[in-house]
């Protein structure tokens, strides 16, 4: 039995409702893949509702903290077989937000699932480097280590987006 009362699957059920649409949008920028991002959703709100019963206060630190767990589980298993994107070709400076969007998209595709994992949390979820060291299970060194070259990679792969890194 997944929920011991009606009320705590109603609680689940209205998490899950009010919530999902932020925890997916985390999970495309963790993964770069909206099906595996719906995959990371999904895994992280199974393993949130096994333990509902458990959880004290606000859900959702907790149910992120699965999802980044779970996405670090992933990148750790795909590093041996991860294959190379094509080659991303810089384009003129984008028009509108969509471009830019799409562009920045393409620019952390081209990033290691690590890399791409470290700046989500530290630029989109706003998470300090310790945090994000804690979060991920490394230390604070990997983690500002590991920012300094993604950002170096953006800047050479996506000149343009400069304007991005100082906002």
């Amino acid at each position: 039995m997944l929920f011991p009362t009606d009320t705590g699957r109603e609680a689940f059920d209205h998490f899950v409702r009010s919530r999902v649409a932020a925890l997916s949008r985390t999970a495309y920028l963790l993964t770069g893949d909206a099906h595996l991002a719906e995959d990371l959703v999904q895994q992280a709100l199974l393993s949130a509702a096994k333990s509902w019963h458990r959880i004290q206060g606000d859900p959702e630190p907790y149910v992120r903290r699965i999802l980044y767990t779970q996405n670090v589980s992933w990148w750790r298993r795909r590093r041996l077989v991860e294959t190379p994107t094509e080659t991303y070709e810089a384009s003129a400076v984008a028009a509108g937000d969509t471009e830019l969007r799409l562009s920045l998209d393409a620019a952390l595709a081209q990033l290691t699932a690590r890399q791409r994992t470290i700046l989500v949390l530290r630029f989109f979820e706003d998470l300090t480097e310790v945090q994000t060291a804690h979060v991920l299970g490394i230390h604070s060194g990997t983690v500002k280590s590991t920012t300094r070259k993604a950002l170096a990679r953006l800047r050479t792969l996506a000149p343009h987006l400069e304007e991005l890194l100082h906002d």
